[in-house]
């Protein structure tokens, strides 16, 4: 479904910007982000969010009345079935689609009144998107892949390409950089869809079934690479029908019928994330015939996780 269209605030053309829209550096180690954090207001407040489509005389109730708050650090999965709302909340939360009713702000910042280009401003700045089907765009090197969100923030072409590639080497891709989609497995795209999500240095990493065309090693890889950023300092927030990929969060959300059924935490925000268990919702490949390198522990390169070089 298309997303509406908000009218713009003015006529006039957009002035151009003093500065890039990305101006913060990943600086100090995962202990001063973390501390960081503690003194940060909430990343995700939704309050009395209700989103009712209308299809001809029917009117479809997606959300009914959804208040929820996350806070900066923590790791979070929101489960359901298909026709939970889960899908409408995660379009919400990523400013592709706006509530019938409520308010939703996102690091302090109310979007209800925003226009289409603020939206978009926002949704580079602040949001990361790691999708099931990549969405890597295709005879595009990787690292031309995870320069794009710096190239619409406005960054120059030396420090976009400084930036992806250190990205990259995070996410233990150092040896594909100028590979294609096509030239590489599910696991790999999708490393560098999540290279991509985290060069911006977002508040918000936002990953639909992020292992949902992934086997369960490339799986298992996937999420060790979100406990290590978590580990960072930063939010990272999993939409899964899966109960072994929400069950690596530290807190599970479970909606029915466009409401929140359960709210259950396992951990504190501020805690390391679960000890990461075998996978068993995705299928496993034999040996040597699928999945993806491991992941290790080794500093990243002040991109995100530290993750070894994966496997030619």
């Amino acid at each position: 479904m298309r997303r509406p269209l908000r009218p713009r605030t003015t006529s006039h053309a957009r002035a151009p910007r003093r500065r890039p829209l990305v101006e913060r550096a990943v600086s100090g180690g995962a202990g001063a982000r973390r501390e960081g954090a503690r003194r940060r207001a909430p990343v995700i407040q939704v309050h009395d969010v209700s989103k009712t489509f209308e299809l001809g005389q029917i009117r479809v109730h997606a959300l009914r009345n959804v208040s929820l708050r996350i806070d900066t650090g923590d790791l979070v999965g929101i489960m359901g079935s298909s026709g939970s709302g889960k899908s409408t909340l995660m379009n919400i939360l990523g400013c592709l689609d706006i509530p019938t009713s409520g308010r939703y702000e996102i690091d302090g910042v109310d979007v209800s009144h925003m226009d289409e280009d603020d939206l978009a401003d926002l949704r580079n700045r602040k949001i990361g998107f790691i999708f099931q089907s990549f969405n890597l765009v295709p005879r595009t090197s990787a690292i031309d892949n995870v320069e794009l969100p710096l190239a619409y923030a406005g960054l120059n072409r030396a420090e976009r390409r400084r930036r992806a590639e250190a990205a990259l080497r995070a996410m233990g891709m150092g040896n594909r950089l100028h590979h294609q989609p096509s030239e590489l497995s599910g696991g790999q795209q999708q490393r560098v869809a999540v290279a991509r999500a985290i060069v911006t240095n977002p508040s918000l990493i936002l990953a639909d079934e992020p292992t949902g065309n992934l086997d369960s090693h490339s799986t298992e890889d996937v999420l060790r690479i979100f406990g290590h950023l978590n580990e960072e300092g930063r939010t990272v927030v999993l939409i899964t029908h899966e109960p072994d990929v929400a069950g690596q969060t530290k807190r599970v959300i479970r909606l029915s019928d466009g409401e929140i059924v359960e709210d259950r935490r396992s951990l504190g925000v501020h805690d390391p994330p679960p000890v990461l268990h075998a996978q068993k919702s995705a299928h496993r490949h034999p040996a040597g015939t699928g999945g993806s390198a491991g992941v290790g522990a080794g500093a990243g390169a002040g991109a995100g996780a530290g993750v070894v070089e994966a496997k030619s």
